[in-house]
């Protein structure tokens, strides 16, 4: 398989002063009412239209456009989500982490395009980021953005990547964190928590019951939020993945790019990304964006089919990382989707299970269950022929299998137990074989 990537290279210099070609944040604004803020008015969400009124931030395109060049971007050595700081939100890049976030692989693999029909398929691994999974992205900037306020301390809700990607960058860069998570969190996850320091606290409940549990106490102690969903900041480094591409495929953005989708502000970070560099003039077309929702998860694909308000709903699947009753950012997710011409699948819990075996086999990549979801819709995708066969395709594995092994070994787990002897070696392979095992 191909890997478009580079070098990654750690300059320690780069983190000892201040950038000077940042982008001017010109004015945040919200999705629901469009009023306008400047950076000091408020941090979060709308103030008329409360939490559900998530902001999007807006630079100045014009001053951009003079610094973010494609030669500009060759000549940068630093290989993560900061080669993209002009158009990151923030001022002071000597606070950021020495963690290694972004600039992921990107594989062209044959095989795996071959079983689904396709000419051609790009994986995007962001399993191999600092904690495994995409959050790091968004964390990356979040802890930043905490230190710039003069918070000590940042809490978030999450039923696991988002988790263990805050407490890991916040351990970096020295922050204490306090992570809500719901009961049904992959032991994994819980463990790396653990591991990089934070303060767990396990809520008898649902993630959307953590979630405003979370909001609640940040908002009672003067927290910093980390939670992505509703942190305008955060979502600014989901978009770099976008960005990533874009530039990883020297310029020419595949035809159709597909994510999971739980609170929804992952897909609509990608589709800025991938926004902003073509109205930049840095790429010529723009992808259709794909949304991939668990059947027992799928609050913001029935909005999409029916036109209607989303429903809160009590998410059911095995994806734990989807499984969201009531998003949050649905509102962004939607834009994202239509705006680019885009669509929705649901997939069953047993397509998930399935497509984690399939990417393992075929690309070698170990996906977990919300990693590969968008996988299993390829099959729905020709059918329904939203997409043809010969276009370029690119999945994004937001998490590593790790992550939750509990679901990788429903996907496929047959042993063979063996004497220490080669005749017994033989005879069980032999045994397979004549069963039609593989």
């Amino acid at each position: 398989p191909m890997h478009r990537g580079a070098p990654r290279r750690l300059k320690i210099g780069l983190f000892s002063r201040e950038r000077k070609d940042l982008a001017k944040v010109e004015k945040l604004v919200c999705v629901i009412c469009g009023r306008e803020y400047q950076q000091e008015d408020t941090e979060y969400t709308c103030l008329s239209c409360g939490r559900e009124g998530i902001l999007d931030i807006r630079y100045d395109y014009e001053a951009v456009k003079k610094t973010v060049t494609r030669d500009r971007l060759r000549s940068k050595s630093d290989y993560s989500i900061w080669r993209y700081g002009e158009l990151l939100p923030l001022s002071r890049f000597d606070l950021r982490s020495y963690l290694q976030v972004g600039w992921t692989p990107i594989y062209q693999v044959e095989r795996l395009a071959h079983y689904y029909g396709l000419e051609s398929i790009l994986i995007k691994d962001d399993g191999r980021n600092p904690t495994a999974s995409f959050k790091d992205r968004a964390s990356a900037v979040g802890v930043v953005r905490a230190l710039e306020k003069g918070s000590r301390t940042i809490a978030c809700a999450s039923t696991g990547n988002a988790a263990s990607s805050l407490a890991g960058l916040s351990a970096s860069v020295g922050l204490e964190s306090f992570i809500f998570v719901p009961q049904r969190a992959p032991q994994a996850k819980i463990a790396q928590l653990l591991i990089f320091g934070a303060t767990v606290i396990v809520v008898n409940g649902t993630y959307d019951q953590a979630y405003d549990l979370s909001m609640d106490v940040c908002e009672e102690w003067g927290w910093y939020s980390g939670n992505a969903a509703t942190n305008p900041y955060l979502i600014e480094g989901k978009k770099t993945v976008g960005l990533e591409i874009c530039e990883q495929l020297d310029w020419e953005p595949p035809d159709v790019v597909i994510f999971s989708v739980g609170d929804g502000c992952t897909i609509a970070g990608a589709w800025k990304g991938f926004k902003e560099f073509y109205e930049l003039g840095l790429t010529r077309k723009l992808p259709r964006m794909v949304g991939v929702q668990a059947e027992g998860a799928s609050p913001v694909y029935r909005s999409f089919v029916t036109g209607e308000k989303l429903e809160t709903i009590i998410p059911d699947t095995i994806a734990d990382s989807i499984a969201v009753g009531k998003p949050r950012n649905y509102i962004k997710a939607l834009n994202s989707i239509r705006e680019s011409r885009g669509t929705m699948v649901t997939v069953s819990d047993e397509e998930i299970i399935n497509s984690i075996k399939v990417l393992g086999e075929k690309a070698g990549v170990f996906g977990e269950p919300a990693g590969v979801a968008g996988l299993a819709a390829i099959p729905k995708l020709l059918e329904e022929g939203f997409m043809e066969p010969g276009e370029v395709v690119c999945h994004v594995v937001t998490g590593n299998g790790l992550k939750d092994i509990q679901s990788a070994m429903k996907a496929k787990g047959t042993l063979i137990s063996v004497e220490p002897d080669i005749e017994d070696v033989r005879e069980k392979l032999h045994q397979r074989t004549s069963q039609g095992g593989d």
